[in-house]
């Protein structure tokens, strides 16, 4: 099955920029969508964006305009650009693959403070 890891979280300020990575490895070539969901102290996970293998995507209402996916299918690479981050945008962050069925990384925590 496919594992996914993700890299590029930490501490920023409100305000600035960060650009999650998920590399997936094992069996990938049975991945369609990749995604990624995040979920904060107390509160349910919930969606961030999501990309089809042929580039259509989605996102949650709270980071429209601000994040954006990407990935690299050749690479086996998918990314998230986060802009004008907010204290709110604080949690962790779990790349997702849709295969079979969903696989999920371990996450990485994303902490937006001054």
């Amino acid at each position: 099955q496919p594992q996914l890891v993700e890299s590029g979280g930490g501490l920023v300020q409100p305000g600035g920029s960060l650009r999650l990575s998920c590399a997936a490895s094992g069996r990938a070539s049975t991945i369609t969508d990749m995604g990624w969901y995040r979920q904060a102290p107390g509160k349910p996970r919930e969606l961030v964006a999501r990309i089809t293998g042929i580039g259509s995507r989605n996102y949650g209402d709270s980071v429209t305009g601000r994040f954006t996916i990407s990935r690299d299918n050749a690479k086996n690479m998918v990314y998230l650009q986060m802009n004008s981050l907010k204290t709110e945008d604080t949690a962790v962050y779990y790349c997702v693959a849709w295969g079979t069925r969903a696989y999920w990384g371990q996450g990485i925590q994303v902490t937006v403070s001054s």
